[in-house]
């Protein structure tokens, strides 16, 4: 096994995600099967993915100097899969390479009437992500302007990255998806909690709804120790939440052709602005332009917009 434990060397990252890092494989139909169904299928395509990855190449599209903490098997696909950060200008040396686990892989379905999609993933060596593979990070961490994490690698990783982050003084954000139930003990270590509606009523305990409804979430869980609550509502926009009380920032209209990394292109825009010194909804607004063009697009990674593709 490769296990390099130091991380040294040039400029501090603005943008430093700590996640999962896995090989899509991307189906498309006309619509998504039913249960027990075979549908024939229009394309298949391989590309990295994990939400991870994709913050951070999202990040760097938009002009953020990002750093990437993970570990990825290397049994098949993990060098094409580091190749791809190196391509985009992430800085990879957080990334534990285990020779003997396979990577993260995401199956994926996606309709070619609406762009809706459906996920299996399954975490290989995201699965295996350490404090002490975290700990051999801390130089990266802790001079970073933000931190993101999702829930696609183990808790503990993620609450070492946040301690060491908010003990430096620099920005948390967890994307907290999938909703899993553990990922609660880290909101009173968030500055920015960011879900969807379905994952804001799933970590509250309530009911998924409308707009009432996400509102109830927000304050639910802003009162749990996040400084800030943001629930994506798709077409509708994003909910902010914060002491200040409920806001509302409406999406731009765009036709949707695949939703696919549309909320990890949000997530890697908020982070951007945030690291840039924006205001809380001058960096909401920043991902919502990187996601419009997104979700206009088939693909993931190769859908996520540079920064000069965006309109002042």
């Amino acid at each position: 096994m490769s296990d390099s434990r130091a991380v040294a060397g040039s400029a501090a990252a603005h943008v430093v995600v700590v996640g999962s890092i896995n090989m899509d494989m991307v189906s498309h139909s006309r619509r998504l099967p039913a249960p027990g169904e075979t549908l024939m299928g229009e394309a298949f395509v391989m590309a990295p993915g994990g939400k991870g990855a994709n913050q951070a190449v999202a990040a760097a599209r938009l002009g953020a100097r990002v750093g990437f903490v993970s570990r990825v098997g290397t049994r098949a696909h993990g060098r094409e899969l580091l190749a791809a950060l190196a391509e985009e200008g992430v800085d990879a040396r957080g990334v534990q390479q285990d020779e003997t686990a396979l990577p993260g892989i995401a199956v994926i379905m996606v309709a070619s009437e609406g762009g809706e999609n459906s996920i299996v993933y399954v975490p290989g060596s995201n699965a295996q992500l350490l404090p002490a593979d975290v700990q051999a990070a801390a130089p990266l961490l802790q001079a970073a302007r933000v931190v993101v994490a999702q829930l696609e690698v183990p808790v503990p990783a993620i609450r070492c990255a946040f301690e060491m982050a908010r003990a430096a003084g620099v920005i948390t954000i967890l994307n907290a998806a999938p909703a899993l139930a553990e990922g609660a003990e880290l909101l009173p270590l968030c500055d920015w909690l960011v879900l969807n509606e379905t994952e804001a009523a799933q970590f509250a305990g309530l009911a998924v709804g409308g707009l009432a409804e996400a509102e109830a979430a927000a304050q639910a869980l802003l009162a749990r120790g996040p400084r800030q609550v943001l629930v994506t509502l798709g077409a509708q926009g994003a909910l902010l939440a914060d002491a200040a009380g409920l806001q509302l920032l409406p999406a731009r209209a765009v036709k949707a052709v695949d939703t696919v990394g549309a909320g990890d292109t949000f997530v890697g825009g908020l982070a951007t602005g945030l690291a840039e010194g924006m205001s809380p909804v001058e960096a909401v607004r920043l991902g919502q332009a990187a996601a419009a063009i997104a979700v206009s697009r088939s693909g993931v990674q190769s859908a996520m917009p540079r920064r000069s593709e965006l309109q002042p």
